[in-house]
């Protein structure tokens, strides 16, 4: 695995397309991390644990830095450098942003939440309900590679 972080991944995504809602970018996050594991033989672009909150897939690490923003655009992670990622991990961070980028973050929150990787790790903690039970790399490799 490379040294990719996270906080590479989201401000790739914003270069791409810009200023986003915070909610908006943990999805497209998540979603990079997922085709990732499909595309790049299983290899992940960040080793953040990722969680199945009430609205979503949510990588902590992430959340804790842009906690209590609506928006942010790519100068906000300081700690992100789009050059750790390797050309392979661009591209499929941009197949990404090319498919659900356009989709409002509404839609995308919809969405993890009819695949199973979410609905598995919520098992048992009732709708809208904090939770931070983590979503396996496992469960989104096995998931995404079906479909």
């Amino acid at each position: 695995m490379g040294n990719s972080t996270v906080f590479d991944v989201a401000k790739y995504i914003l270069h791409q397309i810009g200023e986003l809602t915070t909610m908006k970018l943990q999805k497209l996050v998540y979603y990079c991390q997922a085709w990732s594991l499909v595309w790049d033989d299983g290899e992940p672009l960040f080793s953040d644990r990722i969680e199945a909150w009430a609205n979503g897939p949510v990588i902590p690490t992430l959340y804790n830095v842009h906690k209590g923003r609506y928006c942010v655009n790519e100068h906000f992670f300081h700690q992100g450098n789009i050059d750790n990622l390797s050309s392979e991990q661009k591209e499929t961070i941009e197949k990404v942003v090319d498919f659900y980028g356009k989709r409002s973050p509404q839609w995308l929150s919809d969405l993890t939440h009819n695949e199973e990787p979410w609905r598995i790790a919520r098992k048992g903690i009732p709708e809208g309900e904090r939770g931070s039970s983590e979503i396996t790399l496992e469960s989104m490799a096995e998931y995404y590679e079906r479909l």
